[in-house]
């Protein structure tokens, strides 16, 4: 698990608008440990984690395409049903809010697959704290604060999406 810096950008809903400005961010070589796209209507949002966030910045001013920075926690993801969930659960739990996330999958040339899930939320070294733990119940640690109840997870029910 690890922080990284992240760059949102919102282009106008049009061919081409995304492909060029992924162009030119590869004709620079950068490249993207995360990557999502998402759609509101006129514009789009792409958020993604660049290997070399400075070169992507001076891209993107190049361009003259306005983003915002945020900092987000990359979380390795096991590979076995309902570990998003549970990484999910354990935030909840802490009273932690999922601003959005994401997941991204890297093929690893060399190495093992992997999947990691990027998370935005409100409190990062809180976060990190929960999701650092190694048998995962920072609860049964610390003691729990007077009238605060811990959430519990809901079974879902089938077809039920999955947040």
């Amino acid at each position: 698990m690890q922080t990284a810096k992240q760059l949102s950008v919102s282009l106008v809903n049009k061919p081409g608008r995304l492909a060029a400005m992924l162009g030119a961010l590869n004709k620079e070589k950068v490249n993207f440990r995360a990557l999502a796209v998402m759609d509101s209507g006129d514009r789009g949002t792409v958020r993604f984690v660049p290997d070399d966030v400075a070169a992507a910045s001076k891209i993107l001013e190049e361009l003259n395409i306005r983003f915002d920075p945020a900092e987000v926690l990359l979380v390795e993801v096991p590979s076995q049903p309902g570990a998003f969930r549970n990484l999910c659960e354990k935030l909840a739990a802490e009273h932690l809010n999922i601003d959005y996330a994401y997941l991204s999958f890297n093929s690893g040339k060399g190495t093992k697959a992997s999947v990691s899930a990027v998370f935005k939320v409100n409190d990062l070294g809180k976060a990190q704290q929960v999701l650092g733990e190694k048998n995962g119940s920072r609860a049964a640690k610390t003691s729990r604060r007077p009238g605060r109840r811990p959430v519990r997870a809901q079974r879902a029910r089938p077809g039920a999406g999955a947040f």
